[in-house]
Parts: C-alpha cells; structure tokens; sequence
C-alpha cells in the first residue's frame, strides 16, 4: 500500500481547472433550508417548535456537482429533467447564477421537481421532507437529452451522478458510452449492480454502497478486505478502479491492477455531511481531466470534502479553501522561497494579518513554544524562516546545528500554530522579508528594536516589530551547556 501524492503538486492542482469542460449528468434537486431557534417544546406533541428566521434554496445532487466545478473555475455542462413546475424553474435560476450551462436540462410536464426540505437550528437538522418522481425517463426524453448533450462542444470529462431517482437508465448509459470518447467517466452508484457502469474510469462508492454491492458486510478498519472487494467488483464489472470513501477514515483508491492507496481524512469539525460527496466528485473528476494520477486526484477530492463537512449543508468549496485545508497538513507548510512568495500574495488578497519570525531553531525548547505561540496571536498567518545547516554553522560555529535542518523545519511546521516554514540560506532572513512582506516582525527579548534585521523594511510598508520576553532560563544554550555537562 503506498501513500497520497506530493503537497506541493496538489497545491498547484486548481490553477489547472480552468479551461477544462465538464459534462454533469444526472439527477437534479432543489435543496432548501429552513433555519430558526427553538426555544421550547409543542404542546401538541413531543416536537420542537422552531421560530423560523430564513428560507434559503441551494442546489442538490447533479446540479450540486455542477455547481462545484463551476466554482472551481471549468466549464460544465449539466444534463438530466426536473418539472415545469416552480420550484423546477428556480432550480434553472440558480444554475444560470451559478454560470451552469443547462441546455441539456429539461422540464417535463407532470413530472415533479425533486426538492428537499431541511430545517436546522442551531446548525442540527431536525427534520427533512422530499418531494419525488422516481420513474425511469422514457426513451423519448433519453434522446432528446442525449441530442441536447451531444451538440455542445466534447468534454475533458463526465460525471454521472446517480442518485436513483430516474434519469440514468440503461438507455442514458449506453448513450453516454457511445458520445463518450475518451474523456474520463466518474460515477457516483446508487445502484447495487455496479456492471451498469460498465467501462468508467472510476466509480466513488461509499462502504455501505460497497457493502450492497458485493453482498458482504465490510469493517471500516478491515483495509484489506474493502480493497480485495473493491477489486473483485472492479474487474467483474469491468471497470478502470474505484476509490471508496469511508468517512472520517477517508479514502481508499482501488486499481484494477495496482496496489490500494489509502488516503487517510484530515481531522475537521464535522457539522454537516449533506453534499461531500457531490464535492469529492466534481474535484476528483476535475483532477482527472487536469491529467493527475488518481491518487493525487484522490487526495484533493478528500481535502475539499473535509473543508465541505465543516459548513451546513449543502457548498460549493474555493480553491482557496481547498489549498489551506491541504496547506495545514505539516508537510503543506514546508515552502520553498517561491512558493513562499506566491503563499504570500494570496495571503495578502484575502486580506489576512502576515506575522514572521526567524531564527535557528536547534533543539526546539519551552522558549520558542511561548515565543511562537505569542507570534501566532498577533496576526492571522504565521510564518518561519529558519537557518540552514550551513548559515547556521557560520553563526554558531562547526559543531552547530545539533539537528539538521529538515528534522528543525519539519518539527516546527508540526506545531498547529504555525502556517508555513521556510529555509534560507543566508547569514540573515532580510531576502525572505522582501518575499512575505509581512506587518508583524517577531523577535525574542534578547535583541533590541533597533537591532532587528529587516526592520526598516517593516515599519515602511506601515508594519511592526514585536519584542517577545524571555523565558527565563530557557535557551538553546543553555540546554547544550546542560547535556555537554551530563557527560562529563
């Protein structure tokens, strides 16, 4: 089992989204919101009575997905039916807001739109209502569907987003095999019988949906059996692989003919699952079609559903979002100086505070702790340059550092405090702070304002320098002192 892909390469993975044509086909849904506070229980029965404050109508399913890519900055393409009815034209108003292409979208008479309805207080659903057709389209709309999908221009991908509710019939499929191509084809299954997607790239089950699909309980910790019944499936219904997503485990990438690669889930504070999965499909085909490997493409997918869990309901995630949730992982902070600079200017777009700090680091004590920790509170972004092995030897002399530098830098981008870790190379960090530009410069109590490197630079971008006491008897030093005496 081998492990997720490169930070620095998932990182730059959006910038390739844009120019990319996505097609979106399946099942269509309104969602809406209807939030308030409760404040006491019905006399009538022993229900919440909520006071309600907003009505707010979202997306749902096919149209979620789209509305994702969207998002991201791709063209996409949605194809599947809802009714003639008004909640069916407010789903059209949303995606045309949204920048969704709907040609291939039609209203059928008689049909009903599929809505739901949430009411949530205090960001807790307590109840859902669902308005449905679930009957198959009939040939006839199939076609029309197809026609309207096929004159628009090829795509770099498909998704189908299968949510059981009509619109992906065998028809459709074969359908969408035969204008295919070569373009990528992800499928998000509701159905038990996986060979109806006979030929796709990837199909995204979650572990019940696997579960029903092979006809055997499954164990979230059991690795190995979910792989070994992912491939079964994977090659009797003829598919490329499957990545199965487990949840707060993440995720599990299945080849037909390669090892598994499980991509474990960054911890988030789980509010609401409603719609991660229609996100870690649309960045997954995206990835896709950005020609990553699916493991890479996987990874991404992961990260932009942990920062999807995090909000109520359903969303459409930035890229931006996408990049911090993967920049907070410690071996997302370690920067080189241009990715450091390039951090830093999206940093300063989104208006966020840049705090920074410089220093050796060797042998990490309680006195950097407190020192960083005050750093941390004076702005939004914390950021470390520390000394190579090299300009640390020529300021402490031959026989410092006593760890070299990337145990000193990935140790501190550990912490969860601090937001990026440099290396520089240079007798003082001035060069670094031309790149970060930062408003706050943080130094220990042993050196005085005027003593500070880069200074100068700070205060004239209308910056600060912020002097952090000691702690006392805490140093890098002393504590060298200390071991080398232990010895003798």
């Amino acid at each position: 089992m081998s492990g997720p892909g490169n930070i620095a390469a998932l990182l730059a993975l959006p910038d390739r989204f844009a120019g990319l044509h996505i097609w979106v086909v399946g099942d269509l849904m309104l969602d809406e919101y209807v939030t308030g506070t409760v404040e006491r229980i019905s006399p009538e029965a022993p229900v919440p009575v909520v006071k309600a404050q907003a009505t707010e109508h979202r997306l749902g399913g096919a149209a979620n997905v789209a509305r994702q890519i969207a998002t991201l900055g791709a063209r996409v393409s949605l194809a599947g039916i809802c009714g003639a009815d008004a909640p069916g034209q407010q789903l059209l108003q949303l995606c045309a807001l949204g920048g969704i292409d709907t040609r291939a979208v039609l209203q059928l008479e008689g049909r009903h739109t599929t809505r739901k309805l949430r009411v949530v207080s205090h960001s807790q659903q307590l109840l859902r209502l669902d308005w449905e057709d679930i009957q198959p389209c009939g040939a006839d709309v199939t076609l029309r569907l197809l026609e309207k999908l096929a004159a628009d221009a090829p795509p770099d991908a498909i998704i189908l987003s299968d949510y059981a509710k009509g619109v992906l019939t065998p028809e459709t499929l074969a359908g969408i095999a035969r204008v295919r191509g070569k373009a990528p084809l992800v499928v998000d299954p509701k159905h038990r019988d996986f060979s109806r997607y006979r030929g796709a790239t990837t199909l995204t089950p979650n572990l019940r949906e696997l579960e029903l699909a092979c006809g055997s309980t499954l164990s979230a910790d059991d690795t190995a059996g979910i792989a070994a019944a992912a491939r079964q499936l994977v090659r009797s219904a003829g598919l490329e692989s499957m990545v199965v997503t487990l949840g707060s485990r993440g995720m599990l990438v299945v080849p037909s003919a390669a090892p598994e690669v499980a991509v474990p889930a960054m911890r988030r504070e789980v509010y609401d699952v409603t719609g991660a999965g229609d996100t870690a499909i649309a960045v997954l085909t995206l990835a896709l079609a950005a020609h990553a490997p699916l493991p890479e493409a996987a990874q991404l997918a992961n990260a932009a559903a942990g920062v999807a869990v995090c909000q109520v309901g359903a969303v459409a995630v930035t890229a931006a979002s996408i990049r911090d949730a993967l920049a907070s992982h410690p071996d997302g902070k370690l920067l080189s100086r241009q990715e450091l600079i390039e951090r830093a200017a999206t940093w300063r777009a989104e208006g966020k505070r840049i705090v920074f700090s410089n220093g050796c680091f060797d042998l990490l004590h309680a006195g950097h702790l407190a020192l960083l920790s005050h750093a941390a509170k004076l702005g939004d972004v914390l950021v470390l340059a520390i000394n190579s092995d090299d300009s640390v030897r020529r300021l402490k002399g031959p026989e410092r550092p006593l760890v070299p530098q990337a145990e000193r830098a990935a140790l501190l981008a550990a912490l969860t405090f601090v937001d990026a870790v440099t290396i520089f190379d240079e007798d003082t960090p001035l060069a670094v702070l031309q790149s970060v530009r930062p408003q706050v410069l943080v130094k220990g109590g042993d050196y005085q304002p005027a003593e500070v490197v880069g200074r100068e630079l700070v205060e004239a971008g209308g910056g600060r320098v912020v002097i952090v006491p000691l702690t006392p008897e805490k140093s890098t030093s002393s504590l060298v002192a200390r071991i080398r005496g232990a010895r003798t």
